[in-house]
């Protein structure tokens, strides 16, 4: 089975469409899929619920995906880098399923391990436990949280080999391991690609059973949302 594509439109052709539930890899701007973001904004599908720790920037990242809005919900943690997030938020144009940072991860994390729901202390006796249940373990209180599945998960690797073994790069590992284990579907957008057999078993961070289709963006622009740097 060749899952290699030789972009990424055509990696997401057949399988992107309207009202779907799609996740994202990345944290800020670090470890985004950024072809593939372009080729699903490209795509013109609409009304999706989008989940990722937060929506990129204006205007890079899943923020193209607001300008054109097509995305209709954010699951998500973070959304100060982004004013057209705040502003269809605050106007009521924007769903929003607002998630601790930790739980979203687990969230997806049990979806990909099949686990429907868990409980967890962080949230409760705030709005995040509003409408959800909340029991009673060993004198603590937990609130459950439904686990995520998504209908295509869109994940950034450094490198992989033709049969979709993932190698992340430091720390744009970040979310990109579990969305891509909750994606029922799942594109990976990778710099590098190898033969099989080139990467060492141990040095796999994701094995190939979680990827369904590659394509190889060579040259990303890894935007960096504010850069810091220290006097000498």
């Amino acid at each position: 089975m060749n899952k290699v594509y030789p972009d990424a439109a055509s990696a997401l052709a057949g399988i992107v469409k309207d009202g779907q539930t799609i996740a994202v890899g990345g944290f800020g701007l670090c470890g985004i899929p950024e072809a593939l973001i372009l080729a699903l904004r490209d795509s013109g599908v609409t009304g999706l619920t989008a989940i990722s720790n937060n929506a990129g920037v204006d205007d890079f990242g899943l923020g193209q995906l607001l300008t054109t809005r097509q995305i209709k919900k954010m699951i998500s943690s973070y959304v100060g880098e982004n004013k057209e997030f705040a502003r269809q938020y605050l106007a009521g144009e924007l769903e929003l399923e607002f998630t601790p940072q930790g739980t979203l991860a687990e969230k997806l994390r049990a979806g990909g391990a099949g686990i429907p729901a868990f409980f967890t202390k962080t949230g409760v006796g705030t709005i995040v436990a509003d409408g959800k249940e909340v029991r009673e373990f060993d004198g603590e209180q937990y609130v459950m949280e439904r686990s995520l599945v998504a209908d295509v998960s869109l994940v950034k690797a450094y490198m992989a080999d033709r049969a979709g073994n993932l190698v992340f790069r430091k720390t744009a590992r970040n979310f990109n391991p579990n969305v891509a284990q909750a994606g029922k579907i799942t594109v990976v957008e990778v710099e590098k690609l190898v033969e099989v057999g080139e990467i060492d078993p141990d040095q796999v961070h994701l094995p190939s059973i979680f990827v369904h289709r590659i394509v190889v963006n060579p040259t990303p622009e890894k935007r960096i949302e504010q850069r810091t740097v220290r006097a000498n």
